[in-house]
């Protein structure tokens, strides 16, 4: 039996062939990623509303213009988050300044800090975060780490990716994106001890 994620892949191939035959077809990739790709953009950057749906944009015409260089072997998913990924880098380095925090309201933050139970054995947290009390300042911690660590940990446990879905997304081997990830907790975790944010 196939699980979501591989009948998802799956629908996603099949909705790029449609799409190669006929522009009207990328419509239906548009609004499967749509919403996912905004709030991955939305927790790496904390742009505007506005300057993130230019972003967004901006990533599907270079998805549609890139159709034919996509790789079967890899998962559509991955394959745009880099995209995304990539170009929102590109915007934030050309901002000369780094943008504007905005942090949202409870109703829009990440349900679930995706620190399960291996998570938390790794990262030292003895307990599941009250993510009512403390999540808005875990996320705003986050945001203040160096965007190299921001990105590992916004893609592994905001967006709940993979290790190998990281490796296509960052274009790094397995072991540098596990090397990111751990410094990036273990970075993480000191922010929210010296800050006093007692969410564990």
């Amino acid at each position: 039996m196939k699980t979501n994620k591989e009948s998802r892949d799956i629908i996603d191939v099949e909705l790029v062939e449609l799409a190669k035959q006929n522009p009207e077809a990328f419509g239906r990739l548009i609004e499967r990623y749509k919403d996912v790709l905004a709030r991955y953009v939305r927790r790496l950057t904390y742009f505007s509303p506005e300057d993130i749906e230019d972003i967004l944009q901006e990533v599907f015409l270079k998805t549609y213009q890139n159709l034919n260089d996509y790789d079967k072997r890899l998962s559509f998913s991955a394959w745009i988050f880099r995209i995304a990924r990539n170009h929102t880098i590109d915007v934030i380095r050309k901002s000369n300044s780094r943008p504007q925090l905005m942090f949202p309201k409870d109703d829009e933050v990440f349900e679930w800090l995706s620190l399960g139970a291996e998570g938390r054995n790794k990262i030292g947290l003895e307990r599941e975060i009250e993510l009512r009390d403390c999540r808005d300042r875990i996320e705003k911690v986050i945001m203040e780490l160096p965007l190299k660590y921001r990105d590992a940990l916004v893609l592994r446990f905001l967006e709940d990716k993979s290790y190998e879905e990281m490796m296509d997304i960052l274009k790094k081997p397995k072991g540098s994106v596990a090397t990111l990830v751990n410094r990036g907790k273990k970075l993480l975790i000191k922010r929210l001890k010296k800050q006093k944010i007692e969410c564990f």
